[in-house]
């Protein structure tokens, strides 16, 4: 290839990356439900909890508030997912740091 079909094809790859990107990454002003409301409904799931991560995301379809709680007395970490529409807590799921590592690790491979 000649560098300009080079130099034009990483562009180009480089361009739908990003609009792909934009496409897909949930905005704030798409849940009807605040991150702070949102806090409020996972913490009441949790008591004692205090969050350490939180994220906007679609999964299944559904646009949700993602927060991980840690909880005094434990190494776990209890994933609370609020539906950013509706308030509504659509899963919860307990995370080990055995599960934790394992699921760092799949991340890093991609």
């Amino acid at each position: 290839m000649k560098i300009k079909e080079i130099v034009l094809l990483s562009v180009t790859t480089g361009l739908l990356v990003v609009g792909l990107t934009a496409c897909t990454t949930p905005n704030e002003k798409e849940a009807k439900v605040s991150k702070a409301d949102a806090e409020k409904i996972a913490l009441n799931r949790v008591p004692n909890g205090t969050i350490k991560e939180s994220e906007l995301e679609k999964e299944k379809g559904k646009l949700i508030w993602s927060f991980d709680v840690a909880t005094p007395g434990t190494k776990n970490i209890t994933e609370v997912n609020v539906d950013a529409i509706t308030g509504e807590i659509v899963a919860v799921d307990i995370e080990t740091p055995e599960k934790e590592g394992k699921e760092a690790a799949e991340e890093g491979k991609k």
